[in-house]
């Protein structure tokens, strides 16, 4: 095989490649033998039909079939004896080729750009931590009391007020008849929460226990049953019992309801959630300042495949192309994607089978009731796997910056930080991070050949 570089200009190169006719003949021949062993024919044995009948009769496809391998093969080959880091697809443009010929073809190729990186001196952040005053930490302990609410019973005589809980049983009727659902026991609801049906909580106001009430509430546009939609329901309630709101007292008992081991080990615990909720935010914020100065620090050419591939990707945007707002902005987003990815692969940062399979799990946690729809989702997807693993692979590049370059501790207080993160938030709504992939040389996607 032959390979020489015919043009280069840019990010923009030329191979010319050729395969000699004596090789094209041998991988023929091999075709050949290996279909004589294969194929049966009315008239033949197996594994005796001679090659001029097979080739007689399948000679278009098998000289297509093995000469759309040569190409990929070749063009595999003269991208690694070249040395050459492609971007995108390369693009085949054939010249020769036929049975007896000298395969002739020319290799468009978009080469990766060269990046020269900036040591971590270069760079300065700031990383942010909140701090949750006592405060701050008794208000949502406080919260927390009235959102976990306890009852007792009320006298017997007394009547309800909006707060209070009413248990009762129920039997309801449309237009005199009854349906699915239409029976209740035990039911409870917090009167003033209008949870059960709108409406319905306020027609409960003012009864006392082991009273009888009629209430009428129209069904929910979006009951399951289509013909009992919007429809008028008459409930004859029988009232079982009334219970009033108890404070909770903020001791171990009440901290041990909610799954902690005493009072303080919820303090904590309240402390690492609101922790957590501002850190993530705040993260995202350091995580721009180093991606701004990144992009600030290095100058890339971009190759013009890559943005074009990814602007055709834009959904509902046909004239993404003419618009320079997104081309721009595909053109930030695809340089800090190689610089990244080449941090990453000079640091020799990887992304492990494991990590992925921790993080598919983490968010197996997050979706109770749907873990065999995110394990399915995940095994018939593999873009979605391959977008996991380049989000998995940005954060760890992410996070070893930050233990190589100068940082500013800053404490925040709550208001501090959510004013922050507003700030932050309207400045950045159109904006987005780069997704990084791994880089590869592809072969190029080739035509089945007909023979000439």
């Amino acid at each position: 095989m032959k390979i020489v570089v015919k043009s280069k200009k840019g990010l923009s190169t030329v191979l010319s490649v050729v395969v000699d006719k004596k090789t094209i003949k041998n991988k023929l021949d091999d075709k050949l033998s290996t279909l004589q062993k294969e194929v049966t024919l009315k008239g033949f044995r197996p594994g005796k039909v001679p090659s001029s009948v097979i080739k007689n009769q399948f000679g278009k496809s098998i000289y297509g079939e093995v000469i759309d391998k040569v190409l990929k093969e070749s063009t595999t080959k003269a991208i690694q004896d070249k040395k050459l880091k492609v971007a995108g697809q390369p693009k085949i443009d054939l010249k020769t080729f036929g049975e007896g010929k000298d395969l002739n073809f020319e290799l468009q190729l978009d080469l990766l750009p060269e990046i020269k990186l900036q040591t971590f001196e270069k760079y300065k952040i700031s990383e942010y931590l909140v701090k949750v005053s006592k405060d701050v930490l008794e208000e949502r302990l406080e919260n927390l009391s009235k959102e976990y609410k306890s009852f007792e019973d009320k006298k017997s005589d007394a009547k309800s007020e909006t707060g209070d809980q009413v248990i009762f049983n129920y039997q309801a009727t449309v237009d005199d008849k009854e349906f699915e659902g239409s029976k209740g026991k035990d039911v409870a609801i917090e009167l003033g929460k209008d949870l059960f049906l709108q409406g319905f909580d306020n027609q409960l106001i003012g009864i006392k226990k082991n009273e009888k009430k009629k209430v009428i509430s129209t069904l929910p546009q979006n009951h399951p049953k289509k013909e009992l939609a919007n429809k008028k329901a008459i409930f004859n309630c029988e009232i079982l019992n009334i219970k009033s709101p108890k404070k909770n007292k903020l001791d171990d008992d009440f901290a041990k309801k909610l799954g902690a081991k005493d009072l303080a080990d919820l303090r904590d615990k309240i402390k690492n959630q609101i922790t957590d909720q501002y850190n993530m935010a705040l993260n995202s914020i350091t995580k721009k300042e180093i991606l701004d100065q990144i992009e600030k620090n290095h100058t890339v050419e971009v190759p013009q495949n890559l943005i074009d591939n990814e602007l055709k990707s834009i959904p509902n945007n046909p004239n993404s192309n003419k618009d320079e707002n997104s081309v721009q902005s595909v053109k930030k987003r695809i340089k800090l994607g190689l610089i990244l990815n080449e941090y990453g692969e000079t640091n020799n940062i990887k992304v492990t089978e494991d990590e992925i399979k921790n993080e598919i799990q983490k968010q197996v946690k997050s979706m109770p009731g749907q873990e065999k729809f995110v394990f399915e989702y995940y095994q018939k997807n593999p873009s979605a796997t391959q977008h996991l693993q380049s989000s998995i692979y940005e954060e760890k590049i992410i996070k070893f910056f930050k233990t190589k370059i100068n940082s500013v501790k800053k404490e925040l207080t709550i208001k501090e930080a959510e004013k922050l993160i507003k700030s932050f938030n309207e400045n950045n709504k159109a904006k987005a991070t780069p997704a990084i992939k791994k880089k590869e040389s592809k072969p190029a996607k080739s035509k089945k050949i007909s023979k000439k």
